[in-house]
């Protein structure tokens, strides 16, 4: 499947056609701020500070409330769920920190402030998280948690003091498995949950863009070389520790993955609308060519993988 990107920016273009002033209104709000906007700064920190106050609130009562409480502990989860549950956390760092920049971005505020303030709003909530988990017995927290959190929050710091852009963007992609059927519990009942919790359909990636490595070429700027990371065969965390009992054997396995991506955030338009539409989905892989290796059967190579 091609990706024409004209074709589709004129799709969303048509869209909004019939609707010209309240687009114009739309991208005017959108627009980031030459000089810093003191209403829209304190609307950014507002904003973050309720999300992320109701988030925790609602975490710890829905979540944690029917689990018995513990003194804070620290517990080594390192070698369950074939770390993927770790690059989850690097992932989920790295575009909590991008957003929450580019939202300060949109105050106006400073360069450094952006990168000290934003990236360290998703720092701190997740180490919150893993404050919560600490104090739960059902859990607690992380050590190997928390060094995926710090390493996404560091990949976009480093690329942005470095060159002043994001080169190498976390991808996600996930689909259905046939595990999750085989432990409801663990890996979700419904497509919702598994997205969160079946790791055995979830695809991590490190999107490269090209053009930015090799600027006076003619690699298309929005063109970029995907390296992804999964596991499969996993009904729990503990190798099957848990559910022994279950008349299912499986194989674990590692997946490395190479595949073809787009950098929406290249693409060329000066719609603020568009940029902040591209921006959200920038976080997902679109479904490419891709070339899978496992230890046990090699290579694999899919036509469309997501």
């Amino acid at each position: 499947m091609s990706f024409n990107v004209p074709f589709f920016l004129l799709v969303l273009s048509f869209l909004g056609f019939h609707n010209i002033e309240a687009q114009n209104k739309i991208d005017a709000f959108l627009e980031p701020s030459d000089t810093l906007n003191i209403k829209r700064q304190n609307t950014v920190i507002i904003t973050e500070a309720a999300l992320a106050s109701v988030t925790l609130i609602g975490l710890n009562q829905i979540w944690y409330a029917d689990y018995a409480k513990s003194d804070f502990h620290f517990i080594n989860d390192n070698s369950e769920w074939l770390q993927m549950d770790k690059v989850g956390h690097f992932y989920s760092a790295y575009h909590l920190g991008r957003l929450g920049a580019e939202a300060l971005n949109w105050s106006g505020a400073r360069s450094k402030n952006q990168l000290i303030y934003g990236p360290g709003i998703g720092f701190f909530f997740l180490t919150a998280v893993e404050v919560l988990d600490g104090y739960s017995a059902e859990w607690g927290a992380s050590s190997g948690d928390l060094i995926a959190n710090t390493a996404g929050t560091a990949l976009y710091v480093s690329q942005e003091l470095l060159w002043k852009e994001q080169r190498i963007t976390p991808k996600f992609s996930f689909h259905t498995t046939k595990y999750a059927n085989q432990n409801p519990e663990k890996l979700g009942s419904s497509l919702n949950e598994q997205i969160l919790k079946d790791y055995n359909g979830q695809t991590y990636w490190l999107s490269v863009n090209l053009h930015s490595f090799a600027k006076n070429t003619k690699i298309p700027k929005w063109f970029n070389v995907a390296f992804g990371y999964g596991a499969e065969g996993m009904l729990s965390g503990n190798n099957h520790n848990e559910i022994l009992n279950l008349p299912y054997k499986t194989n674990i396995k590692r997946k490395f993955f190479l595949s073809l991506d787009l950098d929406l955030a290249k693409i060329d338009t000066k719609s603020h609308f568009f940029k902040t539409i591209f921006s959200v989905f920038n976080t997902i892989k679109i479904p490419a060519p891709t070339l899978e290796y496992t230890a046990n059967k090699g290579f694999k190579a899919y036509t469309l993988y997501f």
